[in-house]
């Protein structure tokens, strides 16, 4: 059963969660960098990543590299499991569900938004000339 304090901590994993996320997406950080940050071990930060939890950037020699993004993640990973916890696979559940949300909440607000003022433009349609006199001699009425 789930009190008030362990849905702050959930709340609190929210918070740069998905594309909205204000972290930079520059990798700079090497895995042992990384791994003190969050104070994990480095197998563990492979593991995520074999898991799939975790997707840092590799470079042309196939070293990792993790951004304030991932560092972000990989606390929200350890709050998820070491405070609340969630096994690895709830993990994954719940990562994934955080993202289609804040998706859908960039979707709400981009209709919101088209609502207040109004759809984007389109351009104008390009239609040839050829097909709109094709178009009128088909809507003609037959004479007998």
């Amino acid at each position: 059963m789930r009190n008030r304090r362990s849905d702050e901590k959930l709340d609190s994993t929210r918070a740069g969660a998905g594309d909205g996320s204000t972290a930079s997406q520059e990798p700079v950080y090497y895995i042992s960098v990384a791994a003190r940050l969050v104070n994990m071990h480095p197998q563990t930060l492979r593991m995520y990543e074999r898991m799939g939890l975790v997707q840092p950037r590799r470079t042309a020699n196939n070293v990792r590299l993790y951004s304030d993004a991932d560092i972000e993640r990989l606390r929200r990973i350890q709050c998820l499991t070491q405070e609340l916890g969630v096994n690895l696979a709830g993990v994954e559940v719940i990562l994934s569900l955080l993202e289609k949300i804040d998706r859908m909440q960039a979707e709400v607000e981009r209709l919101r938004h088209e609502l207040e003022h109004g759809p984007k433009q389109l351009p104008a349609p390009e239609v040839s000339r050829t097909v709109v006199r094709h178009v009128r001699v088909e809507m003609r009425p037959e004479t007998e």
